[in-house]
C-alpha cells in the first residue's frame, strides 16, 4: 500500500495543471481547485491522498491543534478580531481597521533591493523608522521614491 502511495504522489510532477485540477476535484468531492499553481496543487492532492490512505489527524489532535492556534497565531487568530455580524448596527459603520492587516503589534518584514524593510502594525497606522504613518502606501512611497499599492509591496 506504501509503495502505491509513493507512485501516485510520484506521478503528480509529471501531471499537467489541467489534470490536477481534475483530480483535486475527484479527490476534494468535486471541489473546484482555488488555484492554478502547479506546486500547490502537488502538495494538496499528495496530502489528501495520504490522509485517504492514513487517516487524518484525529479529534483530540485536531482539537489541540485549534486550542495552539488560539493561543499562539497572533496574525491569523480570529479570536482576537472582532466579528461583525449582519445583525449589529456596527456592520453600517466604517470600521477602519483592514482584516488582511495583522494585529497591533505585529511587525511586517520586507527586503527591497537589499535593504531590510520592518514596519510595525499600530492600532492607528504603521511605525517605520521611528516615524508614524498613516497607510502602508505611504511606507513604500518612502522606500521606493515611486507610487505603490501598501498591500501589494509588503505582500499582504
Amino acid at each position: 500500500m506504501k509503495e502505491r502511495i509513493l507512485e501516485q504522489i510520484a506521478a503528480l510532477k509529471d501531471a499537467s495543471v489541467e489534470e490536477l485540477q481534475k483530480q483535486h476535484k475527484e479527490l476534494f468531492g468535486g471541489q473546484e481547485a482555488t488555484s492554478d499553481n502547479k506546486v500547490y496543487l502537488i502538495r494538496r492532492i499528495a496530502y489528501r491522498l495520504q490522509e485517504l490512505e492514513y487517516g487524518g489527524l484525529s479529534e483530540k489532535a485536531q482539537k489541540r491543534l485549534n486550542e495552539l492556534i488560539a493561543l499562539h497565531d497572533p496574525v491569523n487568530n480570529k479570536a482576537m478580531r472582532p466579528e461583525i455580524s449582519m445583525e449589529t448596527d456596527a456592520r453600517k459603520k466604517n470600521v477602519g481597521r483592514d482584516r488582511r492587516l495583522p494585529i497591533p503589534g505585529s511587525v511586517i518584514v520586507k527586503e527591497y533591493r537589499g535593504k531590510h524593510i520592518e514596519a510595525k502594525v499600530l492600532e492607528n497606522g504603521f511605525e517605520y523608522n521611528g516615524k508614524i504613518y498613516k497607510t502602508l502606501t505611504a511606507i513604500a512611497e518612502e522606500v521606493t521614491g515611486a507610487h505603490w499599492n501598501g498591500y501589494l509591496f509588503f505582500n499582504l
